[in-house]
């Protein structure tokens, strides 16, 4: 079993499966009691955000007569009342659909609520702001078309999950039952009187279906309905209606793109009723640090009927990804045993305009009913093989089942049935391109496998640590899990764990140590069984450390490295410069043999001495797309280059004491090269700049004004950058200058929208040109003939100086942006001669809040003592 590294101790302990959830801009999500702690996985022990659960009111679904109360299908409903509410399901959403463009959290209770929280970027809280209540959308859909009529459930169906659970006696200690152990405890109210709500949970209702009243204080049936205008309806309809609000699992889709500028996400919404909801989220026309921005808003686009009884698991995948029309795949499982996947079209649900039942069909039901619930699914359509899509599905058993699916002939293969643990599995992860699973129970095991060909094998957890380990104040003394989730690189997973309060200290840890979210490398995970392990380096010159793991440590990062080129992933490097620098304190040789390997894969050349390499590639840096180009200058600034607090234009000279002469050559080499692949982004972003500008002068129907659009800003302090370098830029840029010279000035001013001449923002004097990342202006001179000088930043995309209003930053390179990048610059192949052609009508003005320089995702600087997202 792998050491963790690091840990941080929850205050509250988790009660449902997959409580963990690690979001594309690298924040971690742990539902616990009700609280969801949003955690920095580069920070464990620093600021956190907060969801806090709190209990809501009632919707207006119907009363009932007094005598029906005892009914056999409104029981669940009056043994699982609960005043505190606690998170039942999380999911973060990908990148781009928050105001600032970061992630949405959506979250479930055990009240069948779903509301949807974004980062408070703008309003210095560690409390999360709720953006959307889908419940309260849902109650106002349902209660329009009178609940649509539902068809009576008849007290046998109503029953029939909490029969589900007493035949389950192999996973007695299933969430939902153990929930309802200490509700037995309550004390009896003197009366119930049935009040209209939202969700019940046929396992676990709410306290807003059963409301406790005073006997002296109840009003008869006919009065309250007058009171309040809610209808009368029969203990069937309640519990009928109650399913259907009753919320259980909640699961983002991947991006639905048809264009530069229409694109979305859905939302799924599993329900006690076995019907999902979709409630589609735009994309906001323009991202903001803020409060004014575009608001968020969700339509729901229809329903599927999935299942029968409840909706315990949902998992999206794209399968594929054809810009006119992408098809999903939908992962379905019930507490009846019961999973189905669905295919679904993307420009349905993109462009779908009111309610329907169509958008999906059924591909497969991969498992018929059984009396074992299904508490997770995991499925995945890998890169490298998109035609085979790995399906995992974990049972309240212990058990879990492996499928591969054959997508284009919609065939479906058993690899195995696992009897892993002995209690219900409550997460389940692919990892590598799907080519490691694991696995986490109740009883406090995880497990390893690896997927080779159609069968699967366990393996063990990489044992060994690199680098030296956190201390930590958490104890190691848990009595089960609630879930695990894989960091961005694939390099890490997070494992939430309950403490066992019978092994905590009852006066320092038993009161405020409840679960922890623990750290663990998986980078040494063998993937191959039957691989050649032979290392193409000498192992006795890495020594402390496993022959075989280092072997597979080398091999994953450089699959890490390679899967982030892609861009449909938002650039995070996290745990791939943690490991690289977990090594470097260790074995710092083993770090730069991976770094030669990476470049010599970018470059395909081969050289005698790492100083021959770093010479030549800085002369090469034109061939590489700008996304190899910002892997190179993070790795640059944050491992090679870390100790030397290198300076945000590449790094200039520094004193390099207790260095070798060849280290401190190799170190100025890589100093200059971060310098060089600066220069060529800033190359490649002036030259789409003045491309832009000649395509707005010759097209006088192209409008780059609207909302939410890039606008070629800068032209003026861009040609003066030219000059300064004009021995290093290419011919193409010079002529792309000399262009855009011989227009008018004022016609120029028209196209940029800004004065070409800058002025001070505090004093109004002249602020001349000398650097990309700072500026003085000439002051005004008092009585005393002596003049004020103000410092001011320029933005890092447009080289004006930034307003005083908020600004985006950097948290790698640490420059600042009042203007986004045009969304061109981070798909370029490489450096272009024919920008003009690259330049697509539909993306002139598409921009995105991404660093120019490092390609990661700007946000809005917060204090220290607020959380953030380190992506680096």
């Amino acid at each position: 079993m792998s050491s963790r590294f690091q840990a941080a101790s929850l205050v509250a302990s988790p009660s449902y499966p997959n409580a963990v959830a690690w979001s594309d801009e690298n924040l971690v999500a742990v539902a616990s009691g009700n609280i969801v702690t949003i955690l920095n996985p580069a920070k464990p022990f620093g600021p956190r955000g907060l969801v806090t659960i709190n209990a809501s009111k009632p919707f207006p679904i119907g009363l009932i007569e007094r005598q029906d109360l005892l009914s056999d299908c409104l029981l669940p409903v009056c043994l699982s009342r609960d005043t505190r509410p606690c998170v039942r399901s999380i999911s973060w959403s990908p990148v781009g659909l928050g105001p600032n463009s970061g992630c949405l959290l959506a979250v479930c209770t055990t009240e069948g609520q779903v509301k949807i929280y974004r980062m408070p970027f703008c309003e210095f809280s560690a409390e999360w702001v709720e953006v959307v209540d889908i419940s309260e959308m849902l109650h106002a859909y349902l209660q329009n078309i009178n609940f649509g009529e539902p068809g009576i459930i008849s007290s046998e169906n109503c029953e029939e999950p909490q029969l589900q659970d007493n035949r389950d006696q192999e996973c007695a200690d299933d969430l939902p039952i153990s929930m309802l152990r200490n509700k037995h405890k309550r004390r009896r109210q003197d009366a119930l009187s049935v009040a209209s709500n939202e969700p019940n949970n046929l396992k676990e209702k709410r306290t807003y279906q059963i409301v406790p009243l005073s006997v002296s204080k109840t009003k008869p049936l006919e009065e309250a309905t007058k009171d309040c205008s809610v209808p009368s309806i029969t203990a069937q309809q309640y519990a009928s209606r109650s399913a259907m609000l009753a919320s259980l699992i909640v699961a983002w889709s991947p991006i639905l793109q048809m264009n530069s500028s229409s694109w979305c996400s859905v939302l799924a919404v599993g329900a006690k009723c076995g019907r999902i909801s979709f409630w589609r989220i735009h994309g906001p026309q323009s991202y903001s640090l803020s409060k004014n921005g575009d608001s968020i808003t969700a339509t729901l686009i229809g329903f599927l009927q999935a299942h029968d009884t409840w909706i315990t698991a949902i998992n999206w995948a794209l399968f594929d990804s054809d810009v006119s029309n992408p098809q999903f795949l939908l992962g379905t499982g019930s507490s009846d045993g019961s999973v189905k996947i669905w295919q679904a079209s993307g420009e349905e649900m993109m462009k779908s305009s009111k309610v329907n039942y169509a958008s999906f069909f059924l591909l497969k039901e991969v498992m018929e009913v059984d009396s074992i619930t299904v508490s997770i699914l995991s499925l995945i359509v890998p890169v490298q093989s998109p035609q085979k899509m790995p399906l995992a599905i974990g049972k309240g058993s212990g058990k879990f089942e492996v499928w591969i699916c054959d997508i284009p002939t919609r065939k479906f293969e058993k690899v195995g049935f696992y009897d892993a643990h002995d209690h219900i599995v409550m997460g389940l992860a692919w990892a590598f391109d799907g080519r490691s699973l694991y696995s986490c129970s109740q009883d406090n095991s995880i497990r390893s496998w690896c997927l080779h060909g159609n069968c699967l094998y366990e393996v063990p957890i990489p044992s060994n640590t690199p680098g030296v380990k956190c201390s930590t104040d958490v104890p190691n003394a848990f009595d089960s899990c609630f879930g695990l989730a894989v960091s961005p690189g694939n390099l890490v997973i997070a494992v939430v764990r309950r403490f066992d309060s019978d092994l905590l200290n009852p006066m320092y840890q038993e009161r405020t140590q409840k679960a922890a979210v623990e750290f663990l490398w998986i980078g040494g995970q063998q993937l191959d069984i039957f691989a050649d392990v032979c290392p193409d380096f000498e192992v006795d010159a890495f020594p402390g450390f496993p022959e075989e793991e280092l072997i597979w440590w080398e091999r994953n990062m450089l699959w890490s490295l390679r899967h982030s080129e892609y861009l449909d992933n938002p650039l995070v490097l996290w745990d791939i410069v943690g490991a690289l620098l977990a090594f470097k304190q260790s074995i710092p040789k083993f770090v730069e043999h991976v770094l030669h390997k990476w470049l010599t894969s970018y470059f395909r050349s081969q050289f005698d001495t790492p100083t021959t390499f770093l010479l030549e590639a800085s002369k090469s840096l034109s061939k590489l797309s700008s996304r190899q180009l910002h892997h190179l200058n993070i790795i640059s600034r944050h491992v090679v280059l870390k100790e030397l607090n290198a300076d945000k234009n590449g790094g200039q000279e520094q004193e390099l004491e207790g260095l070798s002469c060849a280290e401190e050559e190799q170190l100025k080499l890589w100093m200059e090269l971060l310098s060089n692949s600066e220069r060529e982004l800033q190359e490649r972003l002036v030259s789409l700049t003045f491309s832009a500008i000649l395509s707005l002068l010759s097209n006088s129907k192209m409008d780059s004004s609207k909302v939410g659009c890039w606008s070629p800003i800068g032209s003026a302090q861009m040609e003066q950058w030219v000059s300064r370098n004009y021995k290093y830029v290419k011919d193409y840029l010079k002529f792309l200058v000399a262009e855009v010279g011989k227009y008018d000035k004022r016609r120029l001013k028209d196209i940029c929208g800004c004065e070409l001449e800058e002025r001070c923002s505090y004093c109004s004097a002249i602020v001349p040109f000398e650097s990309t990342e700072f500026a003085f202006c000439l002051g005004v001179k008092g009585s005393n003939r002596v003049g004020q000088s103000h410092k001011l930043v320029r933005c890092a995309v447009t080289m004006r100086c930034c307003p005083t209003t908020p600004l985006w930053f950097c948290v790698c390179c640490q420059r600042w942006a009042s203007k986004l990048t045009p969304r061109d610059l981070f798909t370029m192949p490489g450096y272009l001669s024919d920008l003009q052609s690259f330049l697509r009508p539909s993306s002139v003005g598409s921009s995105l809040p991404y660093c120019p320089f490092c390609g990661i995702l700007l946000q809005r600087l917060q204090p220290d003592f607020l959380l953030s997202p380190t992506p680096v």
